[in-house]
Protein backbone atom coordinates (compact mmCIF):
# COMPACT_ATOMS: atom_id res chain seq x y z
CA UNK A 1 0.00 0.00 0.00
CA UNK A 2 0.91 3.12 -0.60
CA UNK A 3 0.91 6.24 1.34
CA UNK A 4 1.40 10.33 1.61
CA UNK A 5 1.85 11.75 4.93
CA UNK A 6 1.84 15.59 4.48
CA UNK A 7 3.80 17.80 7.70
CA UNK A 8 4.42 21.77 8.30
CA UNK A 9 6.75 22.31 6.13
CA UNK A 10 10.22 22.29 7.88
CA UNK A 11 9.63 19.05 9.86
CA UNK A 12 10.21 16.50 6.51
CA UNK A 13 13.17 15.10 7.83
CA UNK A 14 11.67 14.37 11.30
CA UNK A 15 8.28 12.61 9.36
CA UNK A 16 11.15 10.65 7.64
CA UNK A 17 12.91 9.23 10.51
CA UNK A 18 9.49 8.67 12.36
CA UNK A 19 7.81 6.45 9.43
CA UNK A 20 11.14 4.69 9.57
CA UNK A 21 11.20 3.76 13.55
CA UNK A 22 7.67 2.65 12.66
CA UNK A 23 8.67 0.69 10.18
CA UNK A 24 7.49 2.23 7.18
CA UNK A 25 9.20 1.08 3.93
CA UNK A 26 10.51 3.24 0.67
CA UNK A 27 10.12 6.80 2.56
CA UNK A 28 11.14 9.42 0.40
CA UNK A 29 10.48 12.98 2.14
CA UNK A 30 9.69 15.92 -0.36
CA UNK A 31 8.40 19.31 0.43
CA UNK A 32 5.62 19.32 2.48
CA UNK A 33 5.46 15.73 3.26
CA UNK A 34 7.13 12.31 2.67
CA UNK A 35 5.69 9.03 0.83
CA UNK A 36 5.96 5.79 2.69
CA UNK A 37 4.42 2.34 1.76
CA UNK A 38 3.46 -0.37 4.35
CA UNK A 39 0.73 -2.89 5.07
CA UNK A 40 -2.70 -2.00 6.98
CA UNK A 41 -1.20 -2.21 10.22
CA UNK A 42 1.71 0.42 9.98
CA UNK A 43 -1.29 2.51 8.44
CA UNK A 44 -2.61 2.31 11.97
CA UNK A 45 0.16 2.17 13.87
CA UNK A 46 1.47 5.83 11.96
CA UNK A 47 -1.78 7.04 12.61
CA UNK A 48 -1.50 6.57 16.38
CA UNK A 49 1.77 7.43 16.95
CA UNK A 50 3.02 10.16 14.24
CA UNK A 51 3.46 13.12 16.39
CA UNK A 52 4.50 15.08 12.70
CA UNK A 53 2.30 14.07 10.53
CA UNK A 54 -0.52 16.06 9.18
CA UNK A 55 -2.67 13.22 7.91
CA UNK A 56 -2.11 9.43 6.76
CA UNK A 57 -3.47 9.56 2.84
CA UNK A 58 -3.85 6.31 1.24
CA UNK A 59 -3.29 6.54 -2.86
CA UNK A 60 -5.93 4.90 -4.58
CA UNK A 61 -4.41 5.29 -8.18
CA UNK A 62 -2.38 7.77 -10.09
CA UNK A 63 -2.83 9.01 -13.83
CA UNK A 64 -1.68 11.54 -16.62
CA UNK A 65 -4.84 13.99 -17.06
CA UNK A 66 -5.09 16.96 -19.06
CA UNK A 67 -8.71 18.27 -17.89
CA UNK A 68 -11.50 17.91 -15.97
CA UNK A 69 -13.14 14.86 -18.25
CA UNK A 70 -9.99 12.92 -17.49
CA UNK A 71 -10.23 13.42 -13.82
CA UNK A 72 -13.85 12.27 -14.06
CA UNK A 73 -12.92 8.67 -15.99
CA UNK A 74 -9.81 8.42 -13.13
CA UNK A 75 -12.30 8.85 -10.09
CA UNK A 76 -14.37 6.10 -11.91
CA UNK A 77 -12.08 3.88 -12.01
CA UNK A 78 -12.22 3.47 -7.87
CA UNK A 79 -14.85 0.90 -7.11
CA UNK A 80 -15.68 3.22 -3.70
CA UNK A 81 -18.45 1.01 -3.00
CA UNK A 82 -16.24 -1.97 -1.89
CA UNK A 83 -14.30 1.07 0.19
CA UNK A 84 -16.90 2.25 2.33
CA UNK A 85 -20.95 2.55 2.52
CA UNK A 86 -23.05 4.61 0.95
CA UNK A 87 -24.71 6.03 3.89
CA UNK A 88 -21.70 7.55 4.96
CA UNK A 89 -21.03 11.42 3.79
CA UNK A 90 -18.33 12.48 1.95
CA UNK A 91 -16.49 15.38 0.92
CA UNK A 92 -13.73 16.37 -1.50
CA UNK A 93 -10.91 18.24 -1.48
CA UNK A 94 -8.34 19.18 -4.35
CA UNK A 95 -4.80 20.53 -4.09
CA UNK A 96 -2.99 21.84 -7.06
CA UNK A 97 0.81 22.68 -7.94
CA UNK A 98 1.24 24.03 -11.25
CA UNK A 99 -1.79 22.69 -12.93
CA UNK A 100 -3.46 24.49 -15.71
CA UNK A 101 -7.02 23.69 -14.75
CA UNK A 102 -8.57 27.34 -13.68
CA UNK A 103 -11.03 25.74 -11.16
CA UNK A 104 -10.16 23.58 -8.38
CA UNK A 105 -13.58 23.81 -7.03
CA UNK A 106 -15.05 22.07 -10.36
CA UNK A 107 -12.42 19.55 -10.08
CA UNK A 108 -13.92 18.39 -6.87
CA UNK A 109 -17.02 18.76 -8.11
CA UNK A 110 -16.43 16.50 -11.24
CA UNK A 111 -14.78 14.17 -8.86
CA UNK A 112 -17.76 14.34 -6.54
CA UNK A 113 -20.45 13.62 -9.39
CA UNK A 114 -18.06 10.71 -10.46
CA UNK A 115 -18.03 8.60 -6.87
CA UNK A 116 -21.86 8.92 -6.65
CA UNK A 117 -22.41 8.24 -10.44
CA UNK A 118 -20.06 5.01 -9.67
CA UNK A 119 -22.37 4.26 -6.18
CA UNK A 120 -25.56 4.64 -8.10
CA UNK A 121 -24.67 2.31 -11.08
CA UNK A 122 -23.94 -0.39 -8.19
CA UNK A 123 -26.59 -0.26 -5.83
CA UNK A 124 -28.92 2.77 -7.00
CA UNK A 125 -28.00 5.07 -4.36
CA UNK A 126 -25.57 7.92 -3.71
CA UNK A 127 -23.73 9.13 -0.43
CA UNK A 128 -24.36 12.29 0.85
CA UNK A 129 -21.84 15.57 0.62
CA UNK A 130 -21.03 17.00 4.21
CA UNK A 131 -18.60 19.58 3.97
CA UNK A 132 -18.18 20.33 7.35
CA UNK A 133 -17.78 16.61 9.02
CA UNK A 134 -17.56 14.13 6.78
CA UNK A 135 -17.38 10.35 7.24
CA UNK A 136 -15.20 9.82 4.53
CA UNK A 137 -12.46 12.50 2.94
CA UNK A 138 -11.30 12.35 -0.38
CA UNK A 139 -7.83 14.08 -1.61
CA UNK A 140 -7.25 14.78 -5.04
CA UNK A 141 -3.28 16.06 -5.96
CA UNK A 142 -2.77 17.55 -9.17
CA UNK A 143 0.60 18.70 -10.88
CA UNK A 144 1.09 20.24 -14.04
CA UNK A 145 0.41 16.82 -15.69
CA UNK A 146 -0.43 13.78 -12.98
CA UNK A 147 -3.57 14.02 -10.92
CA UNK A 148 -3.10 11.21 -7.73
CA UNK A 149 -5.95 10.26 -5.52
CA UNK A 150 -6.09 9.08 -2.18
CA UNK A 151 -8.81 8.30 0.57
CA UNK A 152 -7.68 10.18 4.24
CA UNK A 153 -7.28 7.32 6.86
CA UNK A 154 -6.86 9.88 9.55
CA UNK A 155 -10.10 11.85 9.36
CA UNK A 156 -9.61 14.80 11.47
CA UNK A 157 -6.10 16.27 10.90
CA UNK A 158 -3.71 14.67 13.03
CA UNK A 159 -2.85 17.55 15.32
CA UNK A 160 -5.92 17.30 16.45
CA UNK A 161 -5.03 14.93 19.39
CA UNK A 162 -8.86 15.48 21.18
CA UNK A 163 -7.21 17.41 23.98
CA UNK A 164 -7.18 21.06 23.29
CA UNK A 165 -10.29 21.87 25.15
CA UNK A 166 -9.53 25.78 25.01
CA UNK A 167 -7.29 27.97 22.85
CA UNK A 168 -5.60 30.85 23.08
CA UNK A 169 -5.21 33.46 19.91
CA UNK A 170 -2.67 31.51 17.05
CA UNK A 171 -2.24 29.07 18.84
CA UNK A 172 0.51 26.01 17.54
CA UNK A 173 -0.71 23.49 15.74
CA UNK A 174 0.05 20.01 17.98
CA UNK A 175 2.45 18.49 15.29
CA UNK A 176 4.32 21.54 14.67
CA UNK A 177 4.87 21.76 18.28
CA UNK A 178 6.03 18.25 18.78
CA UNK A 179 8.29 18.74 15.43
CA UNK A 180 9.99 22.19 17.20
CA UNK A 181 10.88 20.37 20.11
CA UNK A 182 12.48 17.50 17.94
CA UNK A 183 14.18 20.08 15.90
CA UNK A 184 15.17 21.15 19.24
CA UNK A 185 16.51 17.71 20.49
CA UNK A 186 14.06 17.04 23.20
CA UNK A 187 13.39 13.59 23.67
CA UNK A 188 12.32 13.96 27.80
CA UNK A 189 15.69 13.34 29.41
CA UNK A 190 15.84 17.38 30.64
CA UNK A 191 13.30 19.74 32.48
CA UNK A 192 11.75 21.80 30.09
CA UNK A 193 10.67 25.45 30.48
CA UNK A 194 8.08 27.57 28.31
CA UNK A 195 7.81 30.90 30.08
CA UNK A 196 5.00 32.11 27.57
CA UNK A 197 3.34 28.88 27.05
CA UNK A 198 -0.59 30.29 25.92
CA UNK A 199 -2.68 27.27 26.21
CA UNK A 200 -0.04 24.94 26.70
CA UNK A 201 0.84 23.11 23.70
CA UNK A 202 5.00 23.12 23.87
CA UNK A 203 4.36 21.37 27.12
CA UNK A 204 1.70 18.73 26.49
CA UNK A 205 3.28 17.72 23.65
CA UNK A 206 6.51 17.56 25.65
CA UNK A 207 5.28 15.30 28.66
CA UNK A 208 3.68 13.11 25.98
CA UNK A 209 6.97 12.38 24.31
CA UNK A 210 8.60 12.29 27.71
CA UNK A 211 5.80 9.86 28.69
CA UNK A 212 5.76 7.78 25.77
CA UNK A 213 2.22 8.63 25.36
CA UNK A 214 0.74 8.20 21.86
CA UNK A 215 -0.60 11.62 20.44
CA UNK A 216 -3.56 9.94 18.97
CA UNK A 217 -4.56 7.84 21.75
CA UNK A 218 -7.62 10.55 22.67
CA UNK A 219 -9.60 10.45 19.44
CA UNK A 220 -11.34 8.56 16.47
CA UNK A 221 -9.73 7.91 12.77
CA UNK A 222 -11.56 7.80 9.39
CA UNK A 223 -9.88 4.35 8.76
CA UNK A 224 -12.59 2.94 11.09
CA UNK A 225 -15.21 3.96 9.19
CA UNK A 226 -14.02 1.97 5.88
CA UNK A 227 -15.17 -1.84 5.23
CA UNK A 228 -11.73 -3.04 5.68
CA UNK A 229 -11.18 -2.15 9.09
CA UNK A 230 -9.61 -4.93 10.93
CA UNK A 231 -11.01 -4.13 14.61
CA UNK A 232 -8.96 -6.96 16.12
CA UNK A 233 -5.73 -5.73 14.73
CA UNK A 234 -7.03 -1.84 15.90
CA UNK A 235 -7.31 -3.02 19.60
CA UNK A 236 -3.92 -4.88 19.53
CA UNK A 237 -2.03 -1.52 18.07
CA UNK A 238 -3.66 0.51 20.98
CA UNK A 239 -2.84 -2.13 23.12
CA UNK A 240 0.93 -2.52 22.21
CA UNK A 241 1.21 1.19 22.67
CA UNK A 242 -0.40 1.36 26.15
CA UNK A 243 2.02 -1.40 27.24
CA UNK A 244 4.66 1.41 26.46
CA UNK A 245 3.68 4.31 28.65
CA UNK A 246 6.22 5.44 31.57
CA UNK A 247 4.54 6.27 34.51
CA UNK A 248 6.33 8.92 35.82
CA UNK A 249 8.67 12.37 34.57
CA UNK A 250 11.86 12.04 35.38
CA UNK A 251 12.82 15.78 34.75
CA UNK A 252 10.04 18.80 35.31
CA UNK A 253 7.86 20.38 32.59
CA UNK A 254 7.29 23.49 34.11
CA UNK A 255 5.15 26.79 31.94
CA UNK A 256 4.69 30.13 32.76
CA UNK A 257 2.58 33.15 31.30
CA UNK A 258 1.96 36.79 32.48
CA UNK A 259 -1.53 36.36 31.11
CA UNK A 260 -3.84 34.71 33.68
CA UNK A 261 -6.51 33.57 31.05
CA UNK A 262 -3.76 31.49 28.97
CA UNK A 263 -2.78 29.94 32.28
CA UNK A 264 -6.46 28.69 32.88
CA UNK A 265 -6.42 27.24 29.74
CA UNK A 266 -3.47 25.50 29.84
CA UNK A 267 -4.78 24.13 32.74
CA UNK A 268 -7.69 22.87 31.43
CA UNK A 269 -6.00 21.21 27.93
CA UNK A 270 -3.30 19.38 30.67
CA UNK A 271 -6.49 18.37 32.50
CA UNK A 272 -8.22 17.33 29.06
CA UNK A 273 -4.82 15.34 28.49
CA UNK A 274 -4.58 13.25 31.27
CA UNK A 275 -1.49 15.24 32.59
CA UNK A 276 -2.96 17.16 35.68
CA UNK A 277 0.22 17.07 38.14
CA UNK A 278 2.85 16.36 35.54
CA UNK A 279 3.40 19.63 34.67
CA UNK A 280 3.20 22.73 36.25
CA UNK A 281 2.01 25.52 35.43
CA UNK A 282 1.73 29.82 37.12
CA UNK A 283 1.40 33.65 36.18
CA UNK A 284 4.43 34.96 35.64
CA UNK A 285 6.18 37.32 33.52
CA UNK A 286 9.09 36.20 31.07
CA UNK A 287 11.26 38.82 32.02
CA UNK A 288 11.15 37.96 36.06
CA UNK A 289 11.21 34.38 35.47
CA UNK A 290 13.31 31.97 37.61
CA UNK A 291 14.76 29.23 35.77
CA UNK A 292 13.40 26.00 37.07
CA UNK A 293 16.65 23.53 37.08
CA UNK A 294 19.89 24.15 36.67
CA UNK A 295 19.93 23.45 33.09
CA UNK A 296 17.29 22.46 30.35
CA UNK A 297 16.15 23.57 27.76
CA UNK A 298 13.65 26.75 27.55
CA UNK A 299 11.34 27.01 24.15
CA UNK A 300 9.15 29.67 23.08
CA UNK A 301 6.93 31.06 20.72
CA UNK A 302 6.46 34.68 21.55
CA UNK A 303 4.24 37.41 19.44
CA UNK A 304 5.23 37.71 15.79
CA UNK A 305 4.16 41.68 15.74
CA UNK A 306 1.99 41.86 12.66
CA UNK A 307 0.65 45.28 13.32
CA UNK A 308 3.39 48.57 13.22
CA UNK A 309 2.60 49.26 16.99
CA UNK A 310 3.60 46.02 17.72
CA UNK A 311 6.56 45.79 15.99
CA UNK A 312 7.67 48.56 17.63
CA UNK A 313 7.06 46.86 21.49
CA UNK A 314 8.90 43.90 20.38
CA UNK A 315 12.22 45.89 19.40
CA UNK A 316 11.67 46.91 23.19
CA UNK A 317 11.23 43.87 24.39
CA UNK A 318 13.41 41.29 22.72
CA UNK A 319 16.48 43.30 24.41
CA UNK A 320 15.17 42.52 27.59
CA UNK A 321 14.13 39.01 27.08
CA UNK A 322 18.32 38.55 25.74
CA UNK A 323 19.18 40.07 29.20
CA UNK A 324 16.42 37.46 30.83
CA UNK A 325 18.29 34.68 29.08
CA UNK A 326 21.52 35.98 29.98
CA UNK A 327 20.99 36.88 33.98
CA UNK A 328 18.80 33.81 34.95
CA UNK A 329 19.17 31.28 32.34
CA UNK A 330 22.69 30.53 31.72
CA UNK A 331 23.58 26.28 30.89
CA UNK A 332 20.42 26.00 29.28
CA UNK A 333 19.61 25.77 25.46
CA UNK A 334 16.76 28.40 24.37
CA UNK A 335 14.78 28.11 21.47
CA UNK A 336 12.83 30.56 19.93
CA UNK A 337 10.12 30.38 17.24
CA UNK A 338 9.27 33.26 15.92
CA UNK A 339 8.69 35.03 11.87
CA UNK A 340 10.13 38.28 12.98
CA UNK A 341 13.29 37.58 11.35
CA UNK A 342 15.17 41.02 13.62
CA UNK A 343 14.90 39.02 16.80
CA UNK A 344 18.66 37.65 16.81
CA UNK A 345 20.39 40.94 16.05
CA UNK A 346 17.61 42.73 18.62
CA UNK A 347 17.73 40.03 21.53
CA UNK A 348 21.48 40.74 21.62
CA UNK A 349 22.75 36.84 21.51
CA UNK A 350 25.05 34.53 18.98
CA UNK A 351 22.00 32.31 17.51
CA UNK A 352 23.85 28.61 17.21
CA UNK A 353 20.85 27.55 15.15
CA UNK A 354 18.32 29.24 12.23
CA UNK A 355 16.43 26.13 11.55
CA UNK A 356 13.41 27.39 8.72
CA UNK A 357 9.78 26.06 9.10
CA UNK A 358 6.93 27.24 8.92
CA UNK A 359 3.65 28.00 11.18
CA UNK A 360 0.73 27.56 8.29
CA UNK A 361 1.84 29.94 5.74
CA UNK A 362 4.51 32.05 8.05
CA UNK A 363 8.13 32.01 7.13
CA UNK A 364 9.91 31.35 10.49
CA UNK A 365 12.58 30.59 11.55
CA UNK A 366 14.08 28.57 15.61
CA UNK A 367 16.60 29.89 16.71
CA UNK A 368 18.57 28.38 19.19
CA UNK A 369 20.67 30.76 21.88
CA UNK A 370 23.40 28.76 24.14
CA UNK A 371 24.27 30.61 27.03
CA UNK A 372 27.52 29.19 28.58
CA UNK A 373 27.00 28.69 32.57
CA UNK A 374 29.10 30.96 34.50
CA UNK A 375 29.47 33.95 31.78
CA UNK A 376 26.55 36.78 30.84
CA UNK A 377 28.10 36.05 26.95
CA UNK A 378 26.53 34.15 24.27
CA UNK A 379 28.28 31.44 23.16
Amino acid sequence: MHFYAPCPRGLERLLADELERLGAQAVLAGEGGVAFEGHVDLMYAVNLHSRYASRILLQLDERAYRNEADLYRLATRIDWPSLFDVSRTIKVNVTAQHSSLRSIDFVALKIKDAICDVFRTINDERPSVDTHNPDIRIQVFLTDRLATLYIDTSGEPLFKRGYRQESVEAPLRENLAAGLLGLAGWKGDRPLFDPMCGSGTFLIEAAQIALNLAPGRLRNFGFEKLFAFDAQAWADCKARSEAAIKTDLPFPIVGSDRDLHAVDTALHNIEAAGLTGKIKVQVGDVLLAQAPATEGVLITNPPYGVRLEEQEQLSEFYPQLGDALKQRFTGWNSYVLTADLRLPKLIRLNATKRIPVYNGALDCRLYEFKVVAGSNRPS
